[in-house]
């Protein structure tokens, strides 16, 4: 076989893992961040003022928001049902440290510190956990677009053949969850006004841009490709903006607070068609039953079809993202937020086992109504795991005055107080310049250029390195010096307040 062959061997027929382990994954990265966070005000409670070096910053980022989930995917997958606890051992250690070691003159009752942690006012125009949704979902799927091809990597988190739950699977879906949140749809403040559909034209143009590359690319020099992922043509680029292009079209036909009607009837209605047709025939086997690819439809079948799974969790995900917007402006109400997203994600838990046990397992692949409800109950799941990070942050800074997080909740003074001095909001604590300046904040500002950077630095090392037969530590080597390139990048053009942005 040639290296091609092989490396097309390598990533094909699996069938996942299981929905708890990939579940347990999910907490790492809310664990990362509140280790993170809970670092940084233990700095400000031992030396009065936040980390002052942009390399520090930078690498305290990198060490504690990157390379555990690098490990955790690779050489401790063995045992990635036992990180989560010693994650939250070491947060609930830093945690205790902090408790213990306030200014005595800062010093209150528990109770009382509690009390005022409900009564809190955050900034109403920011949602940080949104912001460190999408954020980490680049970040994960970047991890493992190259991690895939070394043998570290287990076989059961790559992308399922057919049916199956693997990590990767679920990028596919988070990436889409992820984009509808910031929607043009979604931030439109007016009810009366829809963003135009030949603005959203116009706007995923890159998109377009991007898979012709890709398409191009891949095929002048050879290189492996899955081809039963998306087709002989297809790539999820092409995916996402048709996506787009679908959804906003429909969101200017149906109002966009009933999005997720909307979203159960494409759902609902693809299902039916796989189940009562010979779709589902056609998409695993081709027309002839043999897997052919003669014409574009035939070549691009799972590309094409498996649209409608994506533009099903594309519109649930606005109407996410316009619930996460109504005006929350304290700590309680976001504590009934966040009730509120436990009780869909048992709703959705729920309603998977009864579409499998109805219908078919979870099919990426042809993006069923399990898959739908999947990858909803899990990017839900996270997005409630990063608001519970957000608010234990917001609990530790009222404990040490004047400290900041970046990339977390802000406290603002309360409205009425506002009002009698005649002021916007007011943010409580030291808003050093500095502070802003993180990771988080960096990939943030040049999200699809850090995905684009991703994959060209992914061809890159597969095209100069043999992958499949890597050792340990040169795996955890080159994977590091790839994620720390890539940060680097965005950290730099952030620092110098740079966005790439050509539309």
């Amino acid at each position: 076989m040639s290296q091609k062959q092989l490396k097309e061997a390598f990533i094909s027929n699996l069938n996942g893992t299981s929905l708890l382990e990939i579940s347990a994954g999910l907490s790492l990265p809310p664990l990362c961040l509140l280790c993170r966070g809970l670092l940084l005000i233990l700095h400000y409670l031992h030396h009065g003022k936040p980390v002052s070096s942009r390399k520090y910053s930078l690498l305290l980022d990198f060490l504690v928001l990157v390379s555990p989930l690098l490990f955790s995917c690779t050489v401790l997958s063995p045992i990635i049902f036992f990180i989560p606890f010693i994650l939250a051992a070491f947060c609930a250690g830093i945690f205790f440290k902090i408790y213990s070691q306030r200014k005595r003159e800062a010093r209150e009752p528990f109770g009382q510190i509690v009390k005022k942690f409900q009564e809190t006012c955050l900034d109403p125009e920011c949602i940080p956990a949104i912001t460190v949704f999408r954020v980490y979902v680049n970040v994960l799927t970047s991890i493992s677009i190259l991690a895939v091809d070394f043998p570290q990597y287990p076989r059961r988190y790559a992308k399922a053949e057919t049916y199956g739950t693997g990590a990767m699977d679920l990028g596919v879906g988070a990436f889409i969850f992820g984009n509808a949140l910031v929607c043009p749809e979604v931030r439109q403040k007016s009810h009366r006004t829809q963003p135009r559909f030949s603005r959203q034209v116009f706007s995923v143009w890159p998109l377009i841009s991007l898979g012709v590359g890709r398409l191009l690319s891949v095929k002048s020099i050879e290189y492996h490709e899955h081809t039963s992922e998306y087709g002989v043509h297809w790539n999820f680029f092409f995916t996402l903006a048709l996506v787009r292009l679908a959804a906003s079209l429909l969101l200017a036909i149906f109002p966009r607070q009933k999005a997720w009607l909307v979203a159960v009837a494409v759902a609902v209605l693809y299902q039916l068609l796989l189940s009562t047709t010979p779709l589902k025939t056609f998409i695993l086997h081709g027309s002839d039953g043999r897997g052919s690819r003669l014409g574009f439809l035939d070549a691009n079948r799972e590309g094409l079809l498996s649209l409608f799974g994506y533009l099903a969790i594309y519109l649930a995900s606005v109407q996410v993202g316009l619930w996460l917007l109504q005006r929350r402006s304290s700590v309680r109400g976001w504590l009934g937020a966040l009730r509120g997203l436990a009780l869909a994600v048992l709703a959705l838990w729920v309603l998977l086992q009864l579409c499998q046990a109805c219908t078919e397992p979870v099919s990426r692949r042809m993006a069923n109504l399990p898959f739908c409800t999947w990858v909803l109950a899990l990017c839900l799941l996270l997005l409630g795991f990063f608001v519970l990070t957000d608010l234990a942050l917001v609990f530790t800074k009222l404990l040490v005055k004047g400290s900041s997080v970046s990339c977390c909740w802000k406290v603002v003074q309360p409205p009425d107080s506002r009002k009698k001095q005649g002021m916007e909001a007011v943010t409580v604590g030291r808003q050093d310049k500095l502070s802003q300046l993180c990771l988080i904040s960096a990939i943030n500002k040049n999200q699809l250029l850090f995905f684009l950077l991703a994959n060209v630095m992914t061809g890159a090392v597969n095209i100069l390195i043999d992958t499949i037969h890597s050792k340990a530590a040169f795996t955890l080597c080159i994977l590091h010096l790839y994620m720390f390139f890539n940060c680097l990048i965005m950290y730099i053009l952030h620092a110098r307040n740079i966005v790439l942005k050509f539309w």
